[in-house]
């Protein structure tokens, strides 16, 4: 029962070691990531540039720059006119008759075979904002993931804050060991 004993106490304290060892490291990424204006005033630029990337990407620059550059091609869309009928339309309507249901029934024949005879015409210019349309869709989860790596990348610690943090984690650590063993239990030595 000795050796088992003394195996099962050696596996133990090791296990403490190392857990010892990774809250340190957890602690001083902690410190690190958060630590933002020791990297500004390390990397001003870099940390700016992460933030402004994100930033573009969070708030739709992609597709407000599409937009703006398909704008610049093919021009401003055009704006609802104040009446959907011009008075040629209403004129024409007039010459119609006065029965509603007669009217309606007469537009509703000669506009589907408007749509018919001109279909193919409508289909080849739809085209474009097909593409555009798909082209947005794919680009919108590239454009998500770069965001979400540029904010990974804005708070990600790095190597001079994360070195810096575990050496005064350790000095916490070793500061509180020689507090609690010899009995004062804190750095004023109250109990």
């Amino acid at each position: 029962m000795g050796k088992g004993t003394d195996a099962a106490r050696a596996e133990v304290l090791a296990a403490r070691e190392g857990l010892g060892e990774e809250l340190v490291r957890l602690e001083a990424a902690g410190r690190a990531a958060v630590d933002i204006p020791a990297r500004i005033r390390r990397e001003p630029a870099k940390v700016a540039g992460t933030a402004a990337g994100a930033a573009f990407l969070l708030l739709g620059g992609p597709k407000r720059v599409f937009q703006g550059v398909r704008r610049a091609v093919f021009g401003p869309e055009a704006d609802l006119p104040k009446s959907m009928l011009p008075p040629e339309v209403e004129a024409t309507l007039r010459k119609l008759g006065p029965d509603g249901e007669k009217v309606r029934g007469t537009l509703e024949r000669e506009f589907a075979d408007y749509l018919e005879e001109n279909g193919p015409k409508r289909r080849e210019r739809d085209l474009g904002a097909v593409a555009a349309g798909l082209l947005g869709g794919v680009l919108r989860p590239v454009t998500a993931r770069a965001g979400r790596e540029l904010i990974q990348r804005l708070f990600e610690p790095d190597s001079d804050t994360f070195g810096e943090a575990i050496r005064r984690a350790r000095g916490r650590q070793t500061g509180s060991d020689s507090n609690s063993s010899n009995g004062t239990g804190g750095k004023n030595g109250a109990a």
